[in-house]
């Protein structure tokens, strides 16, 4: 990659006592806390090539990066950042909210988690603001795991058992919404965002901290003291839940957990999620210096030769990435993906399986390289594809202006998926849609599909003149002094997409779901033309075997009348368990055995859940000093019932017997002294546990 020589700017902030002392210079990269670099600047000079060999760069750059807290710091003559005026406010937000005192201890717990809070809430709040919302994958997982450690030291070591860290978005706005208008612009989504997170990552922890509970009480009662990796693996990767507080509460009942086979699961896991992404890239092979010509928006196909290659090997095989002379293929981006298709001539024909865009470079994958790298080709757009994704592109537009008129001008595109097979689209809003407002929003689409209305194109246009003229910037995305702008009639956007010419091409338009995406993140799922047509024709094709199958023109009606009798039947069949469980109570009244100071009755059944509980219930009210141990095997899954006679609470907890026989069935449960209720997995356990019973 790029390199080259670089400068280091440090600063002494040491007393002038300390500089006669020792001089700075011996201090410098040797993590002085007071002798600290605050600029770096990088001569981009060179490309450093695999084996190790450096070439010239075309062009030559100065990458420079300064430090903004530790500018502040020296400065303001200040030994730590957090004693600057960028975190003392948050630090004061804190101090009130928590009730803790700030002391700047390097090592206190208490502090070290204000400064975890205040640095954290930073971070997501800028990315949130910036278009990356937490999620349960890639950049979204990042940001999670961020916002998640700050919850963690602020629940352990701050006492906050509530959401709190939301509140100081308020105040990082205050402080730098000036200066970051996207942070003033996005402050109720992005402290709605945390608040969801918040809330949501504190029930984790108090599930997980009886998860925990119960682990350590199995170590304990199995006379172990290390913590079994697979279980705190699970805990840490299925419930979110904090491998570090794990071990603090493990520590405190005198336990560890197994680390290096904690550490392994980590990894095994991290190679798994890695998968096939796992690729060596090659050093480019350069044929021709010159940036390649889009003509994706006029035209489907162009002569070209290639300019530029490099090898790909991952676990498909060997790929090759071209940059083209010319190139009608679209690069994924703006939530488009991009264009496939063929590169070919005479002699050769090569498919094109992916195309993206990578430092300014339209880079298509290809799957074998030319025998000629320099000969002519011709490229070819998978015409049937790029059809279906420009559709579903424009429709977007459609609808993002739809669901303003309907939902209100809140409404903003948040994220995008388009694709020849269907679209998504994430937007802002509080509220789950009614049927009404989905129906309302459909219907405009759809309207304005059957008006015709002509696309206009403006390219290359300044981004003022397009705001200007009404244009809509999107949340999260990035423009130049120049941009590109999309109109539908009243639908006005900044778009680097490919679109329909007339929106009458994209045929129909029907929305398939509406869900939360995340905490006041809404997404539609949708389809249109081709997809669209093939979704019709198949609830026609399942009305009409429907129909047949009823051997009824009326479906409605004959669904309604199989309900009715369903429902009758139902009625029947609860009629039937009901005098089936009277008789068996009969019998089991005469089937309790003495037992030292109880009557124990244990018995096998295939009645269901709730018949057996209304038997239990009765008998421990009837039957006195009783213990009454039901084991069913309804519709394949074991059960254990547990009752025990009000006058026998003292001697015999219903909660603990029933734990201690669910371990033969593999499964687990609880309730009261007097009435418990376990399920699990193994059936062929209940025999053990039949007979573990008559033992109590």
């Amino acid at each position: 990659g790029p390199c080259g020589p670089c400068s280091e700017i440090h600063v002494d902030l040491r007393s002038e006592e300390e500089k006669a002392k020792v001089s700075g210079l011996d201090l410098v990269n040797n993590d002085h806390p007071q002798v600290v670099e605050v600029w770096n600047l990088v001569f981009m000079e060179f490309n450093r090539k695999a084996d190790g060999s450096l070439e010239k760069l075309p062009a030559q750059h100065i990458d420079t990066g300064m430090g903004f807290e530790r500018l502040c710091m020296a400065l303001q003559g200040k030994s730590s950042n957090y004693d600057t005026d960028v975190f003392t406010p948050l630090i004061a937000k804190v101090e009130e909210l928590s009730g803790k005192k700030y002391t700047g201890i390097l090592k206190d717990e208490k502090d070290i988690a204000i400064r975890v809070v205040v640095d954290h809430i930073r971070a997501v709040s800028f990315a949130i603001a910036d278009g990356q919302l937490p999620s349960s994958g890639g950049a979204g997982y990042v940001i999670r795991r961020i916002l998640r450690r700050g919850v963690s030291y602020s629940y352990r070591f701050l006492d906050m058992k509530e959401p709190f860290l939301y509140k100081l978005v308020a105040v990082l706005q205050e402080q730098m919404g000036k200066f970051f208008p996207e942070l003033e612009k996005q402050g109720a989504l992005v402290t709605e965002v945390i608040k969801s997170e918040e809330e949501s990552f504190l029930r984790t922890i108090e599930n997980g901290l009886i998860r925990v509970e119960k682990l350590i009480q199995q170590t304990i009662e199995s006379n172990l003291k290390i913590l079994p990796s697979n279980e705190v693996f699970e805990l840490y990767d299925t419930y979110g839940f904090p491998d570090d507080l794990t071990r603090i509460i493990a520590e405190e009942k005198g336990l560890t957990i197994d680390e290096a086979g904690f550490e392994a699961r980590k990894k095994e896991q991290q190679d798994r999620s890695r998968g096939g992404a796992e690729q060596k890239v090659h050093d480019w092979v350069i044929l021709e210096e010159k940036a390649e010509n889009f003509v994706g928006y006029d035209q489907l196909e162009s002569e070209t030769y290639i300019t530029r290659y490099r090898k790909i090997e991952n676990k498909d095989g060997e790929f090759y990435q071209v940059v083209l002379s010319e190139t009608p293929f679209y690069p994924d981006g703006g939530g488009q993906v991009g264009d496939k298709g063929l590169l070919e001539n005479a002699t050769e024909s090569f498919e094109v399986l992916e195309t993206k865009k990578e430092n300014g470079l339209i880079i298509s994958l290809i799957n074998g390289l030319p025998k000629d790298a320099g000969a002519v080709f011709y490229a070819k757009v998978n015409v049937a594809e790029r059809k279906n994704s420009q559709a579903n592109h424009s429709v977007t537009h459609l609808l993002h202006e739809a669901l303003r008129e309907v939902l209100g001008t809140h409404v903003e595109q948040k994220g995008s998926y388009v694709g020849p097979d269907y679209l998504r689209f994430d937007f802002s809003h509080f509220n789950k849609m009614t049927e009404e407002e989905l129906a309302l929003v459909e219907n405009k689409v759809n309207a304005k599909i059957k008006e015709s209305i002509a696309l206009q194109e403006f390219r290359n246009i300044p981004i003022q003149e397009a705001l200007d003229k009404g244009a809509m910037a999107l949340f999260g995305e990035k423009y130049g002094d120049n941009v590109r702008m999309i109109q539908f009639g009243s639908s006005k956007e900044l778009c680097g997409g490919t679109h329909v010419k007339n929106t009458s091409e994209i045929g129909h338009f029907k929305i398939l779901s509406e869900s939360s995406a995340a905490a006041g993140i809404r997404r539609i799922e949708a389809i249109s033309g081709d997809e669209s047509e093939k979704y019709f024709k198949n609830l026609e094709k399942q009305v009409t075997e429907l129909s047949q199958l009823l051997k009824s023109k009326d479906i409605i009606r004959s669904i309604e009348k199989l309900m009715e009798e369903n429902a009758s039947l139902k009625s029947e069949v609860e009629a039937f368990k009901k005098e089936k469980a009277k008789g068996e109570i009969g019998d089991w009244k005469n089937a309790y055995e003495q037992k030292g100071d109880k009557q124990l009755l244990v018995k096998k059944t295939s009645l269901d859940a709730g018949s057996v509980k209304d038997i239990v219930f009765q008998l421990k009210r009837e039957i006195p000093t009783s213990v009454t141990i039901i084991l069913s095997d309804a519709d394949g899954k074991p059960m254990i019932t547990v009752g025990v006679s009000d006058d026998l609470a003292a001697n015999y907890q219903a909660g603990a017997i029933v734990k201690d026989l669910a371990k033969e069935i593999q499964g687990g449960g609880g309730g009261n002294p007097g009435f418990a209720t376990a399920g699990g997995k193994n059936l062929e356990g209940l025999e053990n546990a039949y007979q573990k019973a008559l033992n109590i």
